[in-house]
């Protein structure tokens, strides 16, 4: 079978998508389109805050875009970052949502908590059993079209939170010519499979 996924490449350097290789062990040939492009914003902001987590209760991570952009971030200052900025914040929580956000995150010498919640819903009631509400305010990159779920639930709590848009999400440039490609190229082979389509959330 014909399988179309919807989605953004896995991230890093781990080898084929693991979405491309599991159905590829099923005897289906899979062809990933990406659906969504990324557009990193108030960098220099960001960076002042990764550069002082004396500021800040700890870290939340709900996205590997938002890691992303840390990472360029320090990329800028890797040698202040390494000798002690790494080792500050890693005496605080870093909190994830998700496996490989949680790969990302350890990429930058971090130890990440909540890898296991899967939902920013289940990681917010791991950060309030966590947390008293007289900490500094927990920081929280973020895209653009975030779902208000982990904030609320935190403001209602009393946890602190600030929170910093990092990214800004929107329709893929080329989306519309790829499925052509995609759709054009299965014509010409006559269907000669049925085609699945899959979306995936990123």
């Amino acid at each position: 079978m014909q399988v179309l996924l919807l989605k953004e490449p896995r991230d890093g350097e781990s080898g084929p998508d693991p979405y491309i290789k599991e159905l590829a062990s099923h005897g289906h040939k899979a062809t990933l389109i990406p659906v969504l492009s990324f557009k990193f914003v108030s960098l220099n902001t960001l960076t002042d805050k990764i550069f002082q987590p004396e500021k800040h209760g700890g870290l939340i991570f709900t996205s590997p875009r938002a890691v992303e952009a840390v990472k360029m971030c320090i990329e800028e200052r890797k040698e202040e970052w390494g000798s002690s900025v790494k080792d500050k914040w890693n005496t605080k929580s870093i909190y994830v949502v998700g496996k490989a956000t949680a790969a990302l995150v350890r990429g930058l010498g971090l130890n990440p908590v909540g890898e296991d919640t899967g939902t920013a819903d289940v990681l917010s009631r791991v950060i309030i059993e966590r947390e008293d509400t007289n900490i500094p305010p927990l920081f929280f990159p973020c895209g653009s079209i975030k779902r208000e779920v982990l904030p609320t639930a935190l403001r209602e709590s009393g946890v602190p939170l600030e929170t910093l848009t990092v990214y800004q999400t929107a329709e893929h440039p080329d989306l519309e010519k790829n499925l052509n490609n995609y759709f054009t190229e299965q014509v010409h082979f006559k269907f000669q499979s049925p085609v699945k389509v899959v979306y995936i959330p990123s």
